[in-house]
C-alpha cells in the first residue's frame, strides 16, 4: 500500500501541548473537537481531559524503552489520529507525547480522524475507524516504519471479547477504564519497545 500520508498532512497536524489547549478552550464553550456535537461527547471529553492530566503526571517511561529511543538515529515523526472524546486516545496519546519529548529525534504530531478521512480510511483496524492510531514516519521521505494502535492488544482482545458477548458500550468502557488502570501504560510502552527495535 503506497502511503496516503503527505507533507500538507505533516504541515497541518499539531503538538500534544496545543491538543490539550484546545481542549481547555473547547471544553469552555461546551464543545468537543470534531463535527459530531452532543452533551455526551462533551462529558466524555471532560472525563479524558481529567486523565490526561492524570497520565501525564504519572507516565515514567521504561528506561530499556528509553534507551532504545536514544539509540534511534534518523528524524521521525509519530503521526497520530485523534479526537478530544475517544477514552483509548486519552490513556494512550499522553505517553506517547513523552516518550517523544523524552528523545531528539522523534516528535509526536496530531492529526483530527474525521478532518482526515482520506489518512484514517488507509489505517482501519477491522474495517474500523478506531482511534488513535499512531503511524511512525522517516522525517524525511515519510516512509512508514511501523504503526500502532487503537489500544494495547491485551485491551483490544477484551474489547472484541465484550463486544462478541453483546455487552453494551457502558459495561465495555468500564471494563475498559478497568484494565487501563491496572496496566499504567506498562504494555504500551513494551510494544512500542517492540515496534522500534523491529525497524533497526
Amino acid at each position: 500500500m503506497s502511503n496516503v500520508i503527505t507533507q500538507d498532512h505533516i504541515d497541518r497536524s499539531i503538538s500534544y501541548a496545543r491538543f490539550r489547549d484546545l481542549i481547555y478552550s473547547l471544553l469552555i464553550e461546551r464543545k468537543t473537537t470534531g463535527p459530531g456535537q452532543s452533551s455526551e461527547l462533551v462529558q466524555y471529553t471532560r472525563l479524558n481531559n481529567q486523565r490526561m492530566d492524570r497520565t501525564d503526571k504519572k507516565t515514567v517511561i521504561l528506561p530499556e524503552l528509553l534507551d532504545e529511543l536514544k539509540s534511534i538515529r534518523e528524524n521521525q515523526i509519530w503521526l497520530g489520529l485523534v479526537e478530544a472524546w475517544c477514552g483509548d486516545v486519552a490513556h494512550n496519546i499522553p505517553p506517547f507525547a513523552k516518550m517523544a519529548v523524552s528523545v531528539p529525534k522523534v516528535s509526536l504530531s496530531l492529526l483530527f480522524r474525521d478532518d482526515n478521512p482520506d489518512v484514517m480510511d488507509a489505517y482501519l483496524t477491522n474495517g474500523s475507524r478506531s482511534i488513535p492510531k499512531v503511524i511512525a514516519l522517516k522525517k524525511d521521505t515519510l516512509e512508514v516504519l511501523w504503526t500502532w494502535g487503537p489500544r494495547p492488544e491485551p485491551a483490544q482482545k477484551l474489547f472484541l471479547d465484550l463486544r462478541e458477548k453483546g455487552e453494551p458500550k457502558a459495561a465495555i468502557a468500564e471494563e475498559l477504564q478497568k484494565w487501563y488502570n491496572q496496566d499504567k501504560g506498562q504494555t504500551l510502552q513494551k510494544e512500542i519497545l517492540e515496534l522500534v527495535r523491529s525497524v533497526k
